[in-house]
């Protein structure tokens, strides 16, 4: 055991009342450390520091760690997170470093939440999560307690992490806790997530794990904790969430396809449908996007080995998704007598979701490649990310309307297309709107909104 960890009370294992251990939590006395410092995990880090007021950081990434320590936030789009980071930098209640190592030495509550990765093919990859766990049991001491946020397939705490910890720290099972405490946040709001926007889940690999992340994490939250069986149960919890969103909005696609065949607004009866306490259908759109739904699948499909067909397909159904809109362009064009080849199409968005500077398996970019290996040139505008890696020239949301296209595809609904002048585009120029925010009306054409028609 550190010098360090000596000098304060053990959470996991305490024989101290309740209370006191709330209170010793609130003054900082399990001090934590989040290794981990991107998008979810500086909120959540923030979150602890003002909580607690005793947080180090960890990331490899140097420049991030040094523009925390300097009061400064990398995480953009975040309400709050910037004047947040830097107020606990200033008291001394949150800092930044690279090493792992010494800050698991110093530290009672260990915080994972970095990313679990997909091979190129779709082949789960715990790798960085692995190795922050070696990190983390080199300074691992009796009465820790590790808390895992990153999303992971369903068994990784119970059969690797678990075992992994024990061997690399020399620790026996029932001499630290090891929870599994996902992560509940979006991008946008990431702070009022974590505070308590939903309730949290903690499932650890023995009771007294759970009950101190449960306690931790109470004092953490304004909602509800719900406490669950075991680690592999919590993590089910986060997997299945996104499974359950991604076969939704797979239905969503495949019903939207129905509309020209139907003659119907498919999204007027996905609505009126949705009347029905038993029905949710979500909105049709482009696809599935973002670090999350389009990935979760494959910690299933390509972990466990029962068969897993529905979930195969609505990954199937998504993924053609973005490929199904260039199709509905297409057939647009044509019914003006224009091919697609050789057509000038302006893509709206390139971002997964409006407002979050996301770009991580974008419908908007799959439909920007589709056109471009069709032989239409592409423009492709967003407030928030260039086009980098994308086959389109870029442009400036104020700078859509000088382009003489022949077809604009809306992708991602950001606020800024509310300025475009959409009588500056020729009369002949088709619009096709994935979101259903364009209003015919008062753009004075005609527009064909996926699920509902021209």
């Amino acid at each position: 055991m550190s010098e360090h960890a000596e000098r304060f009370a053990p959470l996991y294992g305490s024989d101290q009342p309740e209370e006191t251990q709330r209170a010793s939590f609130r003054d900082g006395a399990f001090p934590v450390a989040v290794y981990g410092l991107g998008k979810m995990g500086l909120p959540i880090a923030a979150v602890f520091g003002e909580t607690t007021g005793a947080v180090t950081g960890v990331d490899v990434d140097e420049s991030v760690v040094e523009g925390i320590n300097d009061g400064e936030c990398h995480v953009r789009n975040e309400p709050g997170l910037d004047d947040l980071v830097d107020d606990l930098v200033d008291d001394g209640s949150l800092r930044a470093t690279t090493d792992a190592v010494e800050a698991a030495e110093d530290a009672r509550i260990h915080v994972v939440i970095v990313p679990t990765l997909i091979t190129e093919d779709h082949q789960p990859d715990t790798s960085v999560v692995t190795s922050v766990a070696r990190d983390v049991a080199q300074g691992l001491a009796p009465g820790d307690l590790v808390c895992v946020e990153s999303t992971l397939p369903p068994g990784t705490c119970r059969d690797v992490l678990a075992p992994l910890l024990r061997y690399e720290s020399g620790l026996a099972a029932d001499e630290f806790g090891l929870a599994f405490c996902p992560e509940r946040t979006s991008s946008g709001r990431a702070l009022a997530d974590v505070r308590g926007s939903h309730p949290k889940v903690v499932g650890g690999d023995d009771a007294e794990s759970t009950r101190a992340a449960a306690l931790a994490y109470d004092e953490l939250t304004t909602n509800e904790v719900i406490p669950v069986s075991d680690t592999t149960t919590a993590e089910a919890v986060k997997v299945f969430e996104g499974l359950y969103r991604d076969v939704n909005i797979a239905l969503a696609n495949e019903l939207a396809r129905f509309t020209d065949e139907l003659g119907i607004d498919v999204r007027e009866a996905i609505d009126v449908a949705n009347t029905q306490p038993y029905c949710d259908i979500h909105d049709p759109g482009p696809g599935v996007g973002g670090h999350c739904i389009p990935y979760y699948p494959y910690f299933v499909l390509n972990w466990l080995e029962t068969p897993a067909p529905l979930l195969a397909s609505a990954r199937s159904v998504n993924d053609a998704t973005p490929v199904h809109v260039v199709d509905l362009l297409e057939a647009r064009l044509e019914e003006q007598g224009e091919p697609l080849g050789g057509s000038t199409v302006v893509v709206l968005g390139l971002t997964y979701r409006a407002g979050v500077a996301e770009t991580r398996a974008s419908p908007a970019i799959d439909i920007c490649r589709t056109l471009a290996d069709r032989g239409a040139t592409v423009y492709a505008s967003d407030p928030l990310v260039d086009a980098e890696g994308v086959p389109a020239t870029w442009v400036h949301p104020e700078e859509v309307g000088a382009i003489d296209a022949d077809a604009v595809v809306l992708a991602t609904d950001h606020d800024a297309f509310d300025a475009i002048d959409w009588r500056s585009f020729p009369s002949s120029t088709a619009l096709i709107d994935t979101r259903d925010v364009l209003d015919s009306d008062r753009l004075g054409r005609d527009v064909y909104v996926v699920g509902r028609g021209t």
